[in-house]
């Protein structure tokens, strides 16, 4: 048996990876992974985690949830009031700029994708293939290529996990820019899983398309997130932690 990577990859999406529909507001699929080594995860990041869900709910069994966070619904209605959103807010960004871990951000822009080719592939499977091979990039770096790295995906249904998984498999087996072999494992977890990392996950996908969308609007929440950018030798950020398709 292979033996176990020293890191984890969360992966959480944002935006309709469907091409039939095309929301004018947030024309955008993006897929973020975070890159977590498991030392540090356990022994830091999901303590860090706990303390806030403890100082804010008196308990650590919330999910973070990026959508109800600020939508303000379900379990952090209690947003609406100001000084404990601005509270919570505060911690949160905290949490995410203080937690040690690397981002890959594969965004497809689904206009220009229909735009230029005439029969498209599934913005899915476009930042599936470049996420895994950004990744796979990283763990040569690490000195990891030769072990078996965990993928951690929210379930999203029989058909649609179906398909994810077939997708992942696709490029692990060689359907990828360098037809390489990857050590990589799928795995997929229920949406009311407590899982730190996924929670974490959650958070950065949207910032990274909303700053695509409106790149001259301010986004104090992805000004975090490009400190966590994976970068190329040179501190460049761009095709390296964040990828933009086509």
């Amino acid at each position: 048996m292979q033996p176990f990577s020293d890191y984890i990859v969360y992966v959480d999406e944002s935006g309709d990876h469907a091409l039939i529909t095309c929301d004018p507001d947030y024309p955008v699929f993006v897929l973020a992974f975070c890159i977590m080594n498991k030392q540090t995860y356990s022994e830091s990041i999901v303590p860090s985690v706990q303390a806030l869900k403890f100082r804010h709910f008196g308990h650590d069994m919330i999910v973070l949830h990026e959508h109800e966070i600020r939508k303000a619904t379900g379990d952090f209605a209690f947003l609406t009031n100001r000084t404990r959103r601005e509270e919570f807010m505060g911690d949160l960004s905290r949490l995410v700029e203080q937690s040690p871990f690397v981002v890959v951000g594969i965004a497809i822009d689904k206009q220009r994708l229909q735009q230029q080719y005439a029969d498209p592939s599934n913005p899915y499977h476009i930042a599936m293939q470049f996420g895994l091979e950004r990744i796979d990039e990283f763990l040569q770096r690490e000195n990891q290529h030769d072990k078996v790295t965990h993928f951690v995906f929210e379930s999203r249904g029989r058909k649609e996990d179906n398909e994810l998984e077939l997708a992942f498999r696709r490029v692990c087996s060689g359907q990828n820019y360098g037809r390489k072999q990857f050590t990589f494992e799928i795995v997929l977890a229920d949406k009311k899983t407590n899982s730190c990392g996924l929670q974490l996950a959650d958070m950065i996908a949207r910032p990274i398309g909303r700053k695509i969308i409106r790149p001259e609007q301010e986004n104090r929440a992805y000004s975090v997130i490009e400190r966590k950018l994976r970068k190329s030798p040179s501190g460049s950020t761009d095709g390296w932690g964040l990828k933009v398709f086509p």
